[in-house]
């Protein structure tokens, strides 16, 4: 099928994501191809499932894939694996040592998602906590209501972040991580959280060198309409939605 929308993937893109996850290969009456771009299509517009395109396969076929995918957790292999050759075609090592974490909060879109307040922004919703290495590019995203403090759920984030990329060996944060935390972090995984304030309140905003990068992360987010609210009922299927976002976004960049 020829290339019909912006999100479509392009063959270079498509071979990468052949070789990278190895799909079987067997007669198929829709190209797994058009899958990937039904997906890249309803997170970049904001769809429904069931507004898929007639173009696309049909979203029930796109969505079990969807779900299957991310049962064998094939988009944070291919999340993993992009952010490793955009690294190396930017002269930077595989592996980043530095990461800065921050969280998002995002309001809800649908009555049967689950939400909560944070009292801080006054938004209702979820909350998006996430780390990124120095370029901005996601390494690991853990989904809550949006009433969970940052520091509480910090250390599940840690986990999660064990889990994907061992090489992580200091985290930049804002003041928001202060506390304890930093202490329990470093003896319970080993990393070292630094926790940096802005020391220019009486000048007025700047942004912090490395820090406010996560900042244009969550900007790139925002490109996607699916991310702007959260219209997700499971929370890793909130998770997994980020991931394809931030797997579009790498796409692009190999």
């Amino acid at each position: 099928m020829n290339k019909l929308y912006p999100t479509d993937l392009t063959d270079t893109q498509w071979q990468y994501i052949e070789k990278t996850l190895l799909f079987e290969e067997r007669k198929r009456k829709h190209e797994l191809k058009e899958i990937w771009n039904g997906i890249f299509y309803l997170v970049k517009t904001g769809c429904q499932w069931r507004m898929l395109p007639k173009d696309y396969p049909k979203w029930e076929l796109v969505y079990y894939y969807f779900r299957k995918w991310s049962f064998y957790s094939e988009f944070d292999l291919l999340l993993s694996r992009l952010r490793e050759s955009v690294r190396l075609k930017r002269k930077q090592n595989k592996e980043p040592s530095l990461c800065i974490m921050d969280s998002q909060s995002v309001k809800w879109g649908n009555n049967k998602a689950p939400n909560d307040i944070d009292g801080n922004k006054k938004i209702k919703g979820i909350k998006r906590h996430v780390v990124v290495d120095k370029n901005g590019f996601l390494i690991a995203v853990l989904v809550t209501v949006a009433n969970i403090h940052d520091s509480k759920a910090a250390m599940l984030l840690m986990q999660v972040l064990k889990n994907l990329c061992s090489s992580v060996k200091t985290i930049i944060a804002d003041g928001g991580y202060r506390g304890q935390l930093a202490e329990n972090i470093k003896n319970t995984f080993g990393y070292l959280l630094q926790v940096i304030i802005s020391g220019y309140q009486k000048q007025g905003f700047r942004p912090i060198k490395n820090r406010w990068v996560i900042e244009r992360t969550f900007a790139w987010f925002d490109n996607d309409r699916r991310l702007c609210r959260n219209y997700e009922t499971r929370f890793d299927a909130a998770e997994d939605i980020v991931r394809i976002a931030s797997i579009k976004l790498l796409l692009n960049k190999i």
